[in-house]
């Protein structure tokens, strides 16, 4: 299949859409970058890879952490890890309180903050005061890139205006399903979630995902066949937030989002994929990189469906 020419005509389709949605303007350090950037990666398992845009620009990987985290919580608790946190689509905003309480302080899935915060504070118990040290060295294990780093300026701003996710770490405090201080939760959930990546790099990250939990490249097993299903699986249901369901009948592959405007996805045994656009639609996930991967299963016709 011819991917140079067919991510050129992604491109040349997904330019209308560049000025549609708005960047996420709440955490004022992400409203600041240019709106108008696009770029998009593919890493094939033999270890070529096809890029389009400006694939060397750096974004807030925002919630396409909670990848990375899910995948540690799941490889050290196994099983036990749904004691915690549920494996079901919210059907709700992502930083719903209405929902957490209601069911007594257990987050319907790992993808949603709340439950993206029971991921961090689970990988404390284990991990301690190396916890974001762990989380940032697994990243740049899989992304076989020693390079990656965080951005202070971005944690600064969401601890200043991160109020909503103060008060689900408290509420989860209050139900017992937070083990460690939340004011500590949420500086390393913050610190993940401000991890500076590019479509490329983040591309070669999820390369294991796409291969029952194995790099094809470096031929490192970081995870079982069976614990990359259920992380696949959830990426499918719950990875973009109460759109999940749209993604899957739009794109028809998992993948996860987040609100700096990147998008992962895998194809099974062929390839991972990311995306950039800035501007985000209604629900939090990036207008023209969702439409570009729609276009993209479209033409190719790799959709798990």
């Amino acid at each position: 299949m011819d991917y140079e020419s067919i991510l050129k005509e992604v491109y040349s389709e997904v330019k209308p859409f560049l000025n549609k949605g708005k960047v996420a303007n709440y955490i004022p350090a992400l409203s600041k970058v240019n709106p108008n950037k696009f770029s998009m990666s593919l890493q094939l398992f033999n270890g070529t890879s096809y890029h389009i845009g400006n694939t060397n620009e750096k974004f807030s990987i925002q919630s396409i952490s909670k990848v990375f985290t899910f995948t540690l919580a799941i490889h050290l608790y196994g099983k036990e890890l749904y004691k915690y946190v549920g494996h079901e689509p919210s059907g709700n905003s992502f930083n719903s309180l209405v929902q957490l309480e209601y069911e007594n302080g257990i987050p319907r899935n790992p993808f949603i903050n709340a439950g993206a915060i029971v991921m961090t504070d689970l990988l404390m118990n284990k991990y301690k005061d190396k916890t974001f040290l762990q989380i940032i060295n697994f990243i740049k294990s899989v992304s076989d890139n020693k390079n990656i780093t965080y951005d202070k300026k971005v944690v600064q701003s969401e601890k200043e205006y991160g109020y909503r996710n103060l008060a689900l770490v408290s509420m989860m405090k209050n139900f017992k399903n937070i083990n460690n201080d939340i004011f500590e939760v949420l500086d390393n959930y913050f610190k993940h979630c401000s991890i500076s990546m590019n479509t490329k790099e983040l591309s070669r990250a999820m390369l294991f995902l796409a291969n029952n939990g194995k790099d094809p490249l470096s031929c490192k097993e970081f995870i079982t066949s069976s614990q990359s299903k259920r992380i696949n699986s959830l990426m499918l249901t719950c990875g973009h937030y109460d759109a999940s369901g749209d993604f899957a009948f739009k794109v028809g592959l998992p993948g996860k989002s987040g609100v700096g405007g990147g998008i992962v996805a895998i194809v099974p045994n062929v390839m991972s994929i990311c995306v950039y656009s800035p501007r985000l639609n209604k629900k939090g996930n990036s207008f023209a990189g969702t439409k570009a991967l729609e276009f993209f299963t479209t033409k190719t016709g790799l959709s798990i469906f």
